[in-house]
C-alpha cells in the first residue's frame, strides 16, 4: 500500500457520498465531489508514474474506482430522471458485457490480455464530460441543453463503438487460441 493506492481508495470511498449528494438533490456538492475525484485520479496517476510507485493492486484498483464512480453517477442521475435512462442502460450494459467476456475467458482458462483501446479512452472522456456537464448544470442552475445533447450523442456512439471493438477483439482472441478438438 502506497500513497497513490491510498488516494485511489479514497476515490472509491467518495462513491457513496456522491450517490447521496445526487439522491439528496445536493448537486453542487455532487459536482464538487466529482471534481475532487477527478483531481485525485490525476494526482494518483502522476505520483505512481513519476515516482515509480505503480503496483499490481493500483493497476486493478484505479479502473475499478473510475468505473464505480461513473456507473454510480450515471445510475443515480438516471433514476432521478436527470439523464435519459436508455443512456444509463447503454453505458452500464457495455461495462457488464466487457466484464462478462473477461470472466468467461478466465473460466475457460484463456484470459484476455487487458489493454484499453483508444476508442475506449475517448468513450471515458465523453462519459466524464457528460457527467460533469450535467452535474454542473444542475448544481449551478444553468441550461446546458445543446451541449448535453451533443455530449450524449458522443457517449452513445463511442459506447457502441467501444463495446463492439472489445467484443470483436475478445472473439478473435477466444477463437484464435481455442483448443482444437
Amino acid at each position: 500500500m502506497n500513497l497513490p493506492n491510498i488516494i485511489t481508495l479514497g476515490r472509491i470511498l467518495l462513491v457513496p457520498v456522491i450517490v447521496w449528494a445526487i439522491a439528496s438533490n445536493q448537486m453542487t456538492i455532487a459536482f464538487v465531489i466529482f471534481v475532487v475525484a477527478g483531481v485525485s485520479d490525476a494526482i494518483d496517476g502522476f505520483l505512481a508514474k513519476r515516482f515509480n510507485m505503480t503496483t499490481e493492486i493500483g493497476a486493478l484498483l484505479d479502473p475499478v474506482a473510475d468505473k464505480a464512480l461513473l456507473v454510480s453517477i450515471y445510475v443515480t442521475l438516471g433514476i432521478s430522471g436527470d439523464i435519459p435512462r436508455w443512456l444509463v442502460i447503454l453505458v452500464v450494459s457495455r461495462d457488464f458485457m466487457i466484464v462478462g467476456a473477461v470472466i468467461i475467458s478466465w473460466l475457460l482458462d484463456n484470459p484476455v490480455p487487458m489493454k484499453p483501446l483508444m476508442v475506449s479512452k475517448l468513450n471515458t472522456v465523453a462519459q466524464v464530460a457528460f457527467a460533469a456537464l450535467v452535474l454542473a448544470s444542475l448544481g449551478f442552475q444553468f441550461n446546458a441543453s445543446p451541449y448535453e445533447v451533443i455530449l450524449a450523442g458522443f457517449v452513445t456512439v463511442l459506447t457502441l463503438l467501444s463495446v463492439s471493438f472489445y467484443l470483436v477483439e475478445w472473439a478473435r482472441h477466444m477463437s484464435a487460441t481455442a483448443p482444437i478438438p
